[in-house]
């Protein structure tokens, strides 16, 4: 165990998260997400059990979010929903970017398949437990500055 540190975050997320450098986005999946199809071979780290909410929450804990990207945070659109539409796991996303110091303007939503081509550019892809359809979301790696 590490002080300070979400117990979710397993060994090998940390590892993966930290050699990540700014700019490179990761993926935080539900549970019926084809990762290991659209993963092309990029490492996939399970947390079963625990929703896309709890997930995010422990990544973000560690993982800041880039601001020189106009929309570092991305979620799954549901089909033919209107604008504006979330789920409750997507909203979830969006008020822990609020959370953050963020604002909801940070946070883009993604046509299914458009989202499937951006997580050819994810370099990890974090599959949770999350049992609601669409309970996807892209979170691109910021600076730490000193």
């Amino acid at each position: 165990m590490l002080k300070g540190i979400d117990p979710l975050l397993t060994p090998e997320l940390l590892m993966h998260l930290c050699a990540m450098g700014h700019g490179e986005w990761v993926a935080v999946v539900d549970a019926n997400f084809t990762a290991d199809f659209l993963s092309r071979g990029k490492p996939v780290v399970r947390l079963p059990g625990h929703s896309l909410e709890r997930v995010s929450r422990a990544v973000l804990s560690v993982f800041p979010l880039a601001n020189d990207v106009p929309q570092p945070v991305a979620f799954m659109r549901v089909c033919g929903s209107p604008e504006g539409h979330r789920t409750a796991a997507q909203q979830a996303v969006v008020n822990l970017v609020t959370q953050a110091g963020g604002n909801a303007d940070a946070v883009e939503a993604v046509e299914r398949f458009a989202f499937y081509d951006k997580i050819g550019g994810a370099s990890l892809i974090v599959q949770s437990g999350e049992a609601t359809a669409y309970g996807n979301a892209l979170f691109c790696k910021g600076v730490i500055l000193n």
